[in-house]
């Protein structure tokens, strides 16, 4: 037989558990580097296994470089990751990088285009 204190006792874990499986949990900073650039994150979680993020860092001498992410979590844990930059003297690149990750091997698939304009592809398998 549950007596009141055991009752309330009982109650209150379970409102703590149920608090702590909250949907969204996110985390942000910003640091300097050792040679004066400058760098931020921003990492959410949406509560079901989906991870997100963002990336942005600055150069000291003024080149920058953006990436964003977000990844699901499962048997099989898949990611996609896209970065776009800026070089020091004004020149573009971008990318974009897909994988898979599963319980025996990982699988991942990219493309990178350059300053000048080219684009490269690959491809790429991981045994485990």
């Amino acid at each position: 037989m549950l007596t009141s204190f055991k009752f309330s006792l009982l109650s209150l874990a379970t409102l703590v558990a149920i608090s702590a499986a909250g949907p969204v949990a996110a985390e942000e900073w910003t640091r300097t580097t050792p040679r004066g650039g400058q760098i931020s994150r921003s990492v959410t979680n949406d509560g079901d296994s989906v991870y997100s993020g963002t990336t942005t860092r600055t150069g000291a001498n003024g080149g920058s470089y953006t990436s964003s992410s977000s990844c699901g979590a499962g048997v099989v844990t898949r990611c996609s990751r896209s970065y776009s930059g800026v070089t020091a003297n004004g020149k573009t690149f971008s990318g974009e990088r897909l994988s898979a990750h599963g319980p025996y091997n990982t699988r991942s698939v990219g493309s990178f285009t350059g300053p000048g304009g080219n684009r490269y592809v690959g491809f790429r398998r991981f045994r485990r």
